[in-house]
Protein backbone atom coordinates (compact mmCIF):
# COMPACT_ATOMS: atom_id res chain seq x y z
CA UNK A 1 0.00 0.00 0.00
CA UNK A 2 1.13 3.33 -0.07
CA UNK A 3 0.46 4.98 3.29
CA UNK A 4 -0.68 3.35 6.59
CA UNK A 5 -3.13 4.88 8.77
CA UNK A 6 -2.64 3.98 12.37
CA UNK A 7 -5.73 4.13 15.32
CA UNK A 8 -4.32 4.24 18.50
CA UNK A 9 -1.06 3.76 20.26
CA UNK A 10 -1.02 0.45 20.13
CA UNK A 11 -1.82 -0.28 16.69
CA UNK A 12 0.77 2.47 15.71
CA UNK A 13 3.84 0.54 17.44
CA UNK A 14 2.51 -2.38 16.06
CA UNK A 15 2.74 -0.87 12.46
CA UNK A 16 5.90 0.98 13.22
CA UNK A 17 7.48 -2.57 13.77
CA UNK A 18 6.66 -3.81 10.38
CA UNK A 19 8.24 -0.99 8.26
CA UNK A 20 10.45 1.88 8.07
CA UNK A 21 10.05 2.82 4.55
CA UNK A 22 5.79 3.01 3.93
CA UNK A 23 4.47 5.92 4.81
CA UNK A 24 2.69 5.91 8.26
CA UNK A 25 0.13 8.42 9.41
CA UNK A 26 -0.86 8.11 13.16
CA UNK A 27 -3.96 9.43 14.98
CA UNK A 28 -5.39 9.87 18.32
CA UNK A 29 -1.78 8.76 19.53
CA UNK A 30 -1.61 10.70 22.75
CA UNK A 31 2.07 10.72 22.97
CA UNK A 32 4.00 9.73 19.85
CA UNK A 33 7.32 10.42 21.16
CA UNK A 34 7.10 8.88 24.23
CA UNK A 35 5.90 5.37 22.51
CA UNK A 36 8.45 5.67 20.20
CA UNK A 37 7.03 6.14 17.30
CA UNK A 38 8.82 9.67 16.31
CA UNK A 39 12.00 12.34 17.52
CA UNK A 40 9.96 14.98 18.40
CA UNK A 41 6.44 16.32 17.04
CA UNK A 42 8.03 19.44 15.23
CA UNK A 43 10.61 16.91 12.88
CA UNK A 44 9.16 13.45 13.24
CA UNK A 45 12.60 12.14 11.56
CA UNK A 46 10.77 8.92 10.64
CA UNK A 47 8.65 7.81 8.18
CA UNK A 48 5.87 8.51 10.71
CA UNK A 49 3.63 11.31 11.09
CA UNK A 50 0.11 12.36 12.14
CA UNK A 51 -1.89 14.03 14.77
CA UNK A 52 -1.89 13.85 18.47
CA UNK A 53 -4.80 13.36 20.81
CA UNK A 54 -2.95 14.62 23.81
CA UNK A 55 -5.36 15.51 26.71
CA UNK A 56 -5.73 19.09 28.16
CA UNK A 57 -5.17 17.93 31.40
CA UNK A 58 -4.94 20.98 33.53
CA UNK A 59 -8.47 22.39 31.86
CA UNK A 60 -9.66 18.57 32.99
CA UNK A 61 -8.75 19.50 36.61
CA UNK A 62 -9.96 22.67 36.89
CA UNK A 63 -13.15 21.56 35.48
CA UNK A 64 -13.95 18.77 38.56
CA UNK A 65 -12.48 21.89 41.27
CA UNK A 66 -15.34 24.02 39.32
CA UNK A 67 -17.73 21.38 39.60
CA UNK A 68 -16.89 20.53 42.53
CA UNK A 69 -15.10 23.54 44.53
CA UNK A 70 -15.01 21.45 48.10
CA UNK A 71 -13.36 18.43 46.44
CA UNK A 72 -10.84 16.61 49.23
CA UNK A 73 -10.38 13.39 47.41
CA UNK A 74 -9.93 12.16 43.26
CA UNK A 75 -9.61 8.85 42.07
CA UNK A 76 -7.26 8.01 39.03
CA UNK A 77 -8.66 4.89 37.09
CA UNK A 78 -6.75 3.73 34.05
CA UNK A 79 -4.98 0.95 32.78
CA UNK A 80 -1.07 0.44 33.53
CA UNK A 81 -0.80 -1.05 29.95
CA UNK A 82 -2.08 1.73 27.99
CA UNK A 83 1.01 4.03 27.29
CA UNK A 84 -1.72 6.93 26.39
CA UNK A 85 -2.35 7.08 30.05
CA UNK A 86 0.74 7.56 31.44
CA UNK A 87 1.84 11.29 30.98
CA UNK A 88 -1.90 12.43 31.29
CA UNK A 89 -1.83 10.81 34.95
CA UNK A 90 1.83 12.59 35.88
CA UNK A 91 0.43 15.60 34.97
CA UNK A 92 -2.80 15.03 36.63
CA UNK A 93 -1.26 13.64 39.87
CA UNK A 94 1.03 17.16 39.55
CA UNK A 95 -1.81 19.23 39.33
CA UNK A 96 -3.37 17.42 42.40
CA UNK A 97 -0.39 17.50 44.52
CA UNK A 98 0.04 21.16 43.28
CA UNK A 99 -3.83 22.28 44.84
CA UNK A 100 -3.65 20.40 47.94
CA UNK A 101 -5.83 17.55 46.59
CA UNK A 102 -5.35 13.84 47.68
CA UNK A 103 -6.24 11.21 45.27
CA UNK A 104 -6.25 7.39 45.23
CA UNK A 105 -4.81 5.48 42.21
CA UNK A 106 -6.36 2.48 40.98
CA UNK A 107 -5.68 0.19 37.42
CA UNK A 108 -7.07 -2.58 35.67
CA UNK A 109 -5.89 -4.32 32.61
CA UNK A 110 -9.62 -5.51 31.59
CA UNK A 111 -12.94 -5.22 32.18
CA UNK A 112 -13.12 -7.30 34.90
CA UNK A 113 -10.18 -5.48 36.67
CA UNK A 114 -11.96 -2.18 36.20
CA UNK A 115 -14.86 -3.04 37.94
CA UNK A 116 -12.77 -4.32 40.87
CA UNK A 117 -10.57 -1.28 40.52
CA UNK A 118 -13.96 1.35 40.45
CA UNK A 119 -15.44 -0.73 43.68
CA UNK A 120 -12.50 0.09 45.31
CA UNK A 121 -12.42 3.86 44.56
CA UNK A 122 -15.89 3.60 46.08
CA UNK A 123 -14.63 1.93 49.21
CA UNK A 124 -12.01 4.90 49.24
CA UNK A 125 -14.82 7.67 49.57
CA UNK A 126 -13.22 9.09 46.42
CA UNK A 127 -15.94 12.39 45.41
CA UNK A 128 -15.04 12.43 41.44
CA UNK A 129 -13.03 9.86 39.32
CA UNK A 130 -10.90 10.65 36.16
CA UNK A 131 -9.95 9.28 33.23
CA UNK A 132 -7.73 10.42 30.25
CA UNK A 133 -8.13 8.82 26.92
CA UNK A 134 -7.68 5.38 28.88
CA UNK A 135 -9.20 2.71 25.60
CA UNK A 136 -9.27 -0.07 28.23
CA UNK A 137 -11.46 1.81 30.58
CA UNK A 138 -13.94 3.29 27.76
CA UNK A 139 -14.42 -0.08 26.76
CA UNK A 140 -15.12 -1.11 30.50
CA UNK A 141 -17.83 2.39 30.96
CA UNK A 142 -20.61 0.57 30.04
CA UNK A 143 -20.40 -1.92 32.71
CA UNK A 144 -19.31 0.66 35.68
CA UNK A 145 -21.51 3.61 35.43
CA UNK A 146 -24.17 2.71 36.78
CA UNK A 147 -22.63 1.75 40.23
CA UNK A 148 -20.69 5.22 39.91
CA UNK A 149 -23.92 6.26 39.78
CA UNK A 150 -25.79 4.96 42.50
CA UNK A 151 -22.47 5.88 44.87
CA UNK A 152 -23.33 9.83 43.28
CA UNK A 153 -19.36 9.82 41.60
CA UNK A 154 -19.34 11.89 38.77
CA UNK A 155 -16.73 10.67 36.37
CA UNK A 156 -14.75 12.73 34.54
CA UNK A 157 -13.12 12.02 31.74
CA UNK A 158 -10.81 13.04 28.86
CA UNK A 159 -13.22 11.93 25.88
CA UNK A 160 -16.65 12.35 24.56
CA UNK A 161 -16.74 8.33 24.16
CA UNK A 162 -16.43 7.67 27.59
CA UNK A 163 -19.47 10.33 28.27
CA UNK A 164 -21.38 8.25 25.52
CA UNK A 165 -20.92 5.20 27.17
CA UNK A 166 -22.59 6.48 30.58
CA UNK A 167 -19.08 8.33 32.37
CA UNK A 168 -20.76 11.87 33.42
CA UNK A 169 -18.50 13.90 31.44
CA UNK A 170 -15.50 13.96 28.77
CA UNK A 171 -13.73 16.69 27.69
CA UNK A 172 -10.32 16.71 25.50
CA UNK A 173 -9.66 16.69 21.59
CA UNK A 174 -13.10 16.87 19.43
CA UNK A 175 -12.48 13.37 17.22
CA UNK A 176 -14.56 14.94 14.37
CA UNK A 177 -12.28 17.58 13.75
CA UNK A 178 -8.84 15.03 14.39
CA UNK A 179 -10.25 13.01 11.76
CA UNK A 180 -10.62 15.71 9.24
CA UNK A 181 -7.41 17.36 10.17
CA UNK A 182 -5.57 13.50 9.43
CA UNK A 183 -7.29 13.03 6.31
CA UNK A 184 -6.14 16.71 4.90
CA UNK A 185 -2.53 14.53 6.00
CA UNK A 186 -2.87 12.35 4.06
CA UNK A 187 -3.51 14.37 1.00
CA UNK A 188 -0.91 15.82 1.37
CA UNK A 189 1.66 12.71 1.67
CA UNK A 190 0.07 10.83 -1.20
CA UNK A 191 -0.94 14.36 -3.31
CA UNK A 192 1.56 16.80 -2.15
CA UNK A 193 4.63 14.47 -2.28
CA UNK A 194 4.91 15.74 1.55
CA UNK A 195 7.97 14.04 3.64
CA UNK A 196 7.21 12.27 6.98
CA UNK A 197 10.20 13.03 8.32
CA UNK A 198 10.08 17.00 8.33
CA UNK A 199 6.17 17.10 8.52
CA UNK A 200 4.84 18.05 12.55
CA UNK A 201 2.59 15.90 14.40
CA UNK A 202 -0.39 17.68 14.68
CA UNK A 203 -1.78 18.88 18.07
CA UNK A 204 -5.27 20.25 17.93
CA UNK A 205 -6.20 23.24 20.00
CA UNK A 206 -10.01 22.49 19.64
CA UNK A 207 -11.69 20.35 22.35
CA UNK A 208 -15.06 19.61 22.75
CA UNK A 209 -16.88 19.00 25.98
CA UNK A 210 -19.99 16.41 26.53
CA UNK A 211 -21.93 15.40 29.42
CA UNK A 212 -23.82 12.62 29.78
CA UNK A 213 -27.63 14.00 31.00
CA UNK A 214 -29.31 11.04 31.82
CA UNK A 215 -26.12 10.16 33.92
CA UNK A 216 -26.09 14.19 35.06
CA UNK A 217 -29.48 13.64 36.52
CA UNK A 218 -28.97 10.60 38.38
Amino acid sequence: CDLVLAIGTGAAQSIASQTSEIPVLITAVTDPVDAGLVQSNEAPGTNITGTNDMNPIREQMELIREFLPDVQTVGLLYSKSEDSSKKPIEEAKAFLDASGISYVEKTGTNTDEVNSAVDALISAGVEAIFTPTDNTVMQAELSIFEKLNEAKIPHYTGANSFALNGAFFGYGVDYDDLGAETADMVVDLLVNGADPATTPVVILAHEAATINTETCEA
